[in-house]
């Protein structure tokens, strides 16, 4: 063995108990009882900090290369690794070129390689025309594909129709691969208007007007129809309000190949924190009420929300233009608080730590079809492991974060849960606020045996 940890609080899948971890060749050997005699190189006693396998975010925007001054994988790794996260997946657009191609694929993965401390995994994208780009993004190792319903925010990832959006569903149905959708509908929002923000930019009641819930549930409606013709699986970002979430019910009771996700801020803010002009709290979907966070905990805690992701968006301070919601860019960025953030309000709610294991790794690894690597603690499983004090409390100061700009809504508030240790195939990559040795992330991308069904559905 090359190191055994040891804790009176391991989560695994089927509960919480005292065991030691046995790694070897970066993998996990064994899973026994904390007493268990491992001849190991080095040894880690946690004592009553939890371990728990190393969180996967599956929504995390890096934007290098071409934007790497909002942020880049060297910072984006080491936020990553401060929070207990080890594999991230990356959003197609923001950087330049966006990954619509397999060139701009390799140009992204060489941007992480020997930068990122963490595993890095990417999501191709889908635009108008670039469909027959589709399978080759897939076979070359793209965990699976990403659109918009509505203007994204950069030019160069425009939105797809709903005609678009079914030919690319259609073109990789047989993968297996999942695609991802900013689901608002264009068309409500075009109706809800966007006089009234004009009007009082920096009024945030007029911000949340201009993106009403409506206009979720209407395009979660569409692309779950959309799903249900096709047979292609169908990931629902950042559910923000109670409207959307009630379809994503009605179309998994219609057993149609649908999953879902939220957001820290959706769980942890309402609308009614958010003062006006403060443009730190600022996304799309926006932030909604307190009968919406409700409703939100409660499809988590009955499944039909699957995952929690962060959907890590920053952008430089002069982006967050203050007192102007119209203008500022729409982004939170939430990588290294992911776990402090969503256990402070889950304690309060009945959730375990079984639950949050699985809300922020397992569900995670799932989507993108690296369950049998990461997200839990099992034999054969990589050896990615985060060591935490769910009992301890930090207060948030954006000048200590390691994502490329400090600015955050969480600026000030006590959270609980401290990261004491991140370790990424039996390396440590962050401990109490040291980074050891080198950038060791690696690509991760699809299964050789996905990547050749892949493969088979272009010959023909």
């Amino acid at each position: 063995m090359d190191m055994v940890v040891r804790s009176r609080r391991v989560v695994l899948s089927d509960g919480v108990r005292p065991a030691a971890v046995a790694i070897a060749g970066g993998r996990i050997a064994a899973v026994g009882a904390l007493e268990a005699t491992f001849r190991g190189v080095s040894e880690i006693d946690a004592g009553e900090s939890v371990v728990m396998a190393g969180l996967v975010d599956s929504h995390v925007h890096v934007d290098d290369p071409g934007r790497a001054d909002w942020e880049g994988f060297e910072t984006a790794g080491r936020a990553a690794a401060a929070g207990g996260t080890t594999t991230i997946v990356d959003m197609p657009l923001n950087s330049i070129p966006p990954t619509t191609t397999v060139a701009a694929l390799d140009a992204k993965v060489a941007a992480a390689t020997g930068v990122c401390r963490v595993d890095f995994g990417m999501w191709g994208g889908i635009v108008p025309g670039n469909g027959p780009e589709l399978p080759p993004l897939l076979a070359h190792g793209a965990l699976g594909l990403k659109a918009f319903l509505v203007a994204s925010g950069v030019e160069e990832f425009p939105l797809v129709d709903d005609q678009e959006l079914g030919a690319a569903m259609a073109r990789v149905a047989g993968s297996g691969a999942p695609v991802l959708v900013h689901a608002e509908d264009a068309d409500e929002l075009a109706r809800a208007g966007a006089e009234a923000l004009a009007a009082s930019p920096a009024s945030y009641a007029a911000w949340l007007a201009s993106r009403p819930g409506v206009a979720e549930a209407r395009a979660v409606a569409r692309v779950a129809a959309l799903a249900g013709r096709s047979g292609t699986r169908i990931h629902v970002v950042h559910v923000a309000g109670a409207e959307a979430l009630a379809e994503v019910a009605r179309a998994r009771a219609a057993g149609i190949p649908l999953t879902a996700e939220t957001c820290p801020h959706y769980l942890a803010f309402v609308a009614a924190d958010v003062s006006n002009g403060d443009t730190r709290f600022k996304c799309a979907p926006p932030i909604r009420g307190a009968a919406d966070r409700e409703a939100l905990w409660r499809g988590l805690l009955d499944r039909t929300l699957d995952l929690i992701a962060s959907d890590h968006s920053p952008c430089p301070p002069e982006l967050k233009f203050p007192d102007d919601f119209a203008r500022s860019w729409g982004g939170i960025a939430g990588l290294e608080l992911r776990l402090p953030a969503v256990w402070t309000e889950a304690r309060t709610r009945g959730a375990t730590l079984v639950d949050l294991s699985r809300w922020l790794g397992a569900a995670p690894a799932r989507l993108a079809g690296l369950a049998a690597r990461k997200g839990r603690i099992a034999p054969g499983l990589d050896a990615d492991l985060v060591v935490w004090d769910p009992e301890g409390e930090r207060i948030v100061d954006g000048r200590s974060l390691h994502q490329r700009h400090g600015s955050t809504p969480w600026e000030g508030r006590t959270l609980a849960g401290v990261v004491e240790a991140t370790i990424l195939r039996g390396r440590l990559v962050y401990e109490r606020g040291v980074f050891p040795g080198c950038p060791a992330g690696r690509w991760i991308r699809r299964s050789r045996a996905a990547r050749g069904l892949t493969a088979a559905g272009m010959a023909r």
